[in-house]
This record gives C-alpha cells, structure tokens and sequence, in this order.
C-alpha cells in the first residue's frame, strides 16, 4: 500500500512537471517563429536557420512530454521526448554560459535537469500505461 503511494505521489509530480516544462517549451518554440531573425541572432550567435529547427524541436518535445500520457498511445515516448530536451537544454547551457553574466546559464541548466528527472521518472521511477497495458491489467484484475 505505502509503495503504491508513494508511487502515486511521484506520478502526481511528474505530471506537474511534465505541464509546466510543456508550457515552457511549446513557448519558447513558438517565439522562435514570432521573433524575427535579426533579433533573436542578435541574442545569441546561432543561424536562424538553426533557431528555427530549435523551435521545432522544442514544440515537438514540449507536446511529447504529455500527449502520448494523455492518449495513453507510444507512451514510452515521454521518456524519449525528455532525453531529447535535455539534449537541447545541454547546448542552451553551454551557449549561455559562454555569455556574461555567468548566472544567466542556471535557468536551462536547471530546466535541464527537471527534464532529465521527467524523463529518467517516467522510464524508471512512475512509467505510463499504455491503453494496451491498462486493457490486460483490467482484464487481468477482472478474471481474478
């Protein structure tokens, strides 16, 4: 009982986590494509080319962190969505930390880090069912 608890509780704060790294990424995807160009390679030395592929990747990693949850399908690529994000946050980390002031870096690094214990919670810690395992846990609790 006390396992399935707090098994519960860890659920109920990767989906927390899970929403509001969605949020955040789906924004920050999105405004790569609002700005423009000339002001966001004013920000950092990137191609707009590349911000764009950036944006695109975080849109799609942001809804990766709660649609397959959400629709109970492919849910195992939570997990993947969130190793891709860290990935992201890694190069943000590194890129703004090459800038002053030193301090702006703690903000992807530590987005990074929530990411990484999403993905890591939803492989290892609380893992999502998916409808097939939900219909054979059902039909299994049904027979017994």
């Amino acid at each position: 009982m006390a396992e399935s608890k707090n098994k519960s509780g860890m659920g109920t704060t990767l989906w927390v986590l899970q929403w509001l790294l969605a949020v955040l990424f789906i924004f920050a995807g999105t405004m790569k494509f609002i700005m423009s160009v000339e002001e966001m390679t004013k920000q950092v030395p990137l191609s707009g080319a590349f911000l764009h592929f950036i944006g695109v990747a975080e849109v799609l990693g942001g809804l990766g962190l709660i649609l397959p949850g959400l629709l109970k399908i492919q849910t195992g690529l939570t997990s993947l969505a969130a190793a891709g994000l860290v990935i992201i946050m890694i190069g943000a980390t590194v890129i703004t930390a090459e800038m002053p002031p030193l301090a702006a870096a703690l903000f992807p690094l530590m987005v990074g880090l929530l990411t990484g214990f999403v993905g890591y919670g939803r492989w290892r810690l609380a893992p999502l069912r998916s409808r097939s395992t939900d219909s054979a846990y059902h039909s299994a609790a049904a027979g017994s």
